[in-house]
């Protein structure tokens, strides 16, 4: 299906902290527990959510559970320093601090003249790190956007996707001190700030992968949304190539075929162990990945099941754990790792809120031949999470460095690490 996109300037006056315009249910559990409870199912809750719209389906076995702020700021370097010695790695493997200072880091993108780009969860920048005789300064070329978590660079120009559109900034590396006025390249995109984070993948033919996630936790989610589209920003066509995706922030090329792989956030508030979050494969244009009646490849949903069985839809190539949230991931294709590693997925894992005991908080290795058949999961980098519900650390994105490390971005630090290996 084609969709045409609007070229013109999209309404930039959004909020982050939206006032609540939902109205909040409170349920009696049989033993007297009041549970926060909102009807998400309207237009109006998708556009004015209350500022907890994520506890909205709280249930009395997880009630409590919430997200833990991190630091405003970041952590300093001597804290991100003192955190990198816990981590552990796999022999020959190390860890060091590339930068920081780099607030809310999400989605990374080198530029052509090795300028590092770093996209925002919730402080509205896109930084730029530079080297500076050995140096990384990290400048903040962007700010006020909305939430500009993904981020992508081809032929010279910085591609920023900020909830409802995607930017482009021509020459960007020339003008680092001040961007040049954007061009919107797409902007067919709804405006809904839950699960409106997004991450770009350009694959070779210069088209973008946009994941489109719905604007609650669980429930039949607008036309609009719980979708990947493939984008081309030359002309503002889109085609969409895959449904009944919730929420993904993250994806990349498979370089032996071409095609798109992504990771996916399962619904919360329905145990501590299930369901479990997913890494997925399209195949095939068109194809449904369950939400939000099939979760994990065979757990229906116990309200919005209706009926679906999970074989109508495209099983995960791996359930990667409950709660984990994966979010950005590459596909390795440097020769500095052992050759073993050539084509394996490196995927950043946040960690778990809706878990009494977290998980994820880690890069985990997949193994998996082009087809999805023979995939196995293991743990490459771990030791951000500390006790049950601690962190110093959660990663948000992976990106391949030009020498065959890798970068990894911290949201919770505002730190980007490189991971390097020597025999």
């Amino acid at each position: 299906m084609l969709l045409n996109s609007r070229l013109g300037r999209a309404p930039v006056a959004m909020a982050l902290a939206l006032a609540s315009m939902s109205v909040s249910v409170t349920a009696q559990t049989p033993a007297g527990q009041d549970l926060k409870h909102y009807e998400s199912g309207t237009r109006d809750f998708w556009l004015h959510p209350p500022p907890d719209w994520f506890l909205g389906d709280e249930t009395a076995q997880q009630k409590g559970l919430a997200p833990t702020a991190g630091p405003a700021t970041g952590m300093s370097e001597e804290e991100i320093q003192a955190a990198l010695k816990d981590i552990k790695l796999p022999p020959g493997f190390h860890i060091s601090l590339f930068a920081s200072g780099v607030n809310s880091a999400r989605q990374m993108a080198w530029g052509d003249k090795g300028t590092l780009f770093v996209g925002a969860f919730s402080v509205g920048n896109v930084y730029a790190v530079v080297d500076n005789n050995g140096k990384k300064d990290v400048k903040t070329i962007l700010t006020g956007l909305k939430m500009p978590t993904g981020i992508a660079f081809r032929d010279g120009a910085l591609y920023v996707v900020d909830v409802d559109r995607i930017l482009k900034y021509e020459n960007a590396e020339a003008n680092l001190a001040a961007l040049p006025a954007p061009k919107v390249v797409y902007d067919d995109m709804p405006p809904y700030v839950a699960h409106g984070w997004k991450y770009l993948t350009f694959d070779k033919a210069g088209w973008l992968y946009v994941a489109f996630g719905p604007p609650f936790n669980i429930g039949i989610p607008p036309t609009s949304v719980a979708q990947i589209r493939r984008i081309d920003p030359n002309t503002g066509l889109a085609e969409i190539v895959a449904l009944g995706v919730r929420n993904s922030v993250g994806g990349d090329i498979d370089p032996r075929t071409g095609d798109y792989w992504f990771s996916e956030n399962a619904r919360d508030w329905v145990s501590d162990d299930l369901p479990s979050d997913k890494l997925n494969h399209i195949a095939r244009l068109g194809e449904h990945f369950g939400y939000p009646y099939c979760h994990q490849g065979d757990l229906p949903d116990p309200k919005f099941a209706m009926g679906h069985k999970c074989a109508e839809f495209t099983p995960p190539v791996l359930n990667l754990g409950a709660h984990v949230a994966p979010l950005g991931m590459k596909f390795y294709t440097g020769d500095q790792f052992p050759a073993d590693y050539k084509n394996n997925i490196i995927l950043a894992e946040h960690g778990s809120w809706n878990r009494h005991k977290y998980q994820g908080g880690r890069l985990v290795r997949v193994v998996v031949d082009p087809k999805g058949k023979t995939a196995k999961q293991e743990v490459f980098a771990s030791g951000w999470i500390k006790g049950d519900h601690d962190y110093s650390g959660r990663p948000t994105d992976i990106l391949m460095a030009p020498d065959g490390s890798i970068l990894v971005a911290d949201d919770w630090a505002g730190a980007v690490y490189r991971i390097s290996y020597n025999k």
